[in-house]
């Protein structure tokens, strides 16, 4: 049986209980809480009522309650530099980060630089380590921005679908000054397709000659016959690869003898026939603005443009 009694007030010292006992001897300790913590205590139930006025917190209707912080930012034209607008923005992490983009934009280090890489030619800024130093920060970022969803982080590139940038193995030539072309203008990769201009057995002996030529296949009789086919006016192939199959720049047409494919992934194919059904897959159907490039000269600023060629150039380790 329980009881509910009032017991009377406990000695100074003594273990403090509530006062009252159950069944004769269960009592229920009062230990109050120590002093910090309810010190901590009360201030977090201050710092939470200041957040809610500073920083946004509760929803509200179709809003929320946005809080007094505020995160002022800039936004500019990448291609010209001029300034758009200016925003003062309730606090939050996206103005927080264009903000801090402001900021790193403004810093005048890199005006400093960004001023000399203006008025330098590549050949300039790649005799100047430090200039070097602010494009391959600069750049690597700028690329990762602007170029890495298609050729990769590294621009390492996809078979079949972006050509690799660090092979040094390039279709419209790999000075500076053309990459810096292709990036303004911008490239479209065409080659008509021959499956309604040869036959089966022809488009097998090109494509056996064509492997020859990287040294993936031995001369055959197939192959000979395919060289007259790719040489001769029935092919033609000659008009953009060259006789000797190592490409021209002008036109942007493949170098065949280098064992690099940026569409057919020859070397992992294990047999013979199999690389040669690839190949000749390849030659009948073409390519018809499949391999398109966009112009950038109206997405970057010219300084930007070259930054961006200076780095895939030196990604590539190119000597042109």
């Amino acid at each position: 049986m329980s009881d509910n009694t009032q017991h009377p007030q406990q000695k100074p010292g003594a273990v403090q209980t509530t006062g009252h006992s159950w069944d004769g001897d269960l009592q229920e300790y009062t230990n109050p809480l120590p002093r910090w913590w309810l010190w901590c205590f009360y201030g977090t139930v201050i710092f939470s009522i200041l957040y809610w006025f500073v920083y946004p917190s509760w929803p509200m209707g179709k809003g929320w309650l946005k809080g007094y912080g505020t995160v002022d930012y800039t936004i500019t034209d990448k291609a010209t530099g001029k300034l758009l607008e200016k925003k003062d923005q309730p606090w939050n992490t996206r103005a927080l980060m264009l903000e801090d983009m402001n900021q790193a934009a403004n810093d005048p280090k890199r005006k400093e630089m960004l001023a000399k890489v203006e008025t330098a030619t590549p050949d300039q800024i790649i005799k100047n380590r430090e200039m070097m130093a602010f494009v391959s920060s600069v750049g690597k970022g700028l690329f990762g921005d602007n170029c890495a969803a298609c050729h990769g982080q590294g621009g390492q590139g996809v078979v079949g679908l972006y050509p690799n940038l660090t092979d040094n193995d390039w279709l419209w030539g790999g000075s500076t000054d053309k990459i810096q072309e292709t990036l303004v203008l911008g490239r479209k990769g065409f080659m008509p397709a021959f499956g309604a201009v040869l036959k089966p057995d022809q488009l097998n002996d090109v494509a056996e000659y064509v492997l020859t030529l990287s040294n993936e296949a031995k001369p055959s009789e197939a192959s000979e016959r395919g060289k007259a086919i790719f040489q001769g006016q029935v092919g033609g192939c000659y008009y953009c690869h060259g006789a000797d199959g190592k490409g021209i720049a002008s036109t942007g047409s493949a170098n065949l003898t280098d064992k690099i494919w940026a569409i057919v992934d020859v070397p992992a194919l294990k047999t013979l026939q199999d690389k040669k059904t690839q190949v000749a897959s390849f030659v009948a159907k073409g390519v018809n603005n499949t391999r398109v490039m966009p112009a950038w000269q109206n997405r970057l600023s010219p300084t930007d443009i070259k930054l961006l060629a200076v780095y895939v150039h030196q990604l590539s380790g190119s000597k042109q």
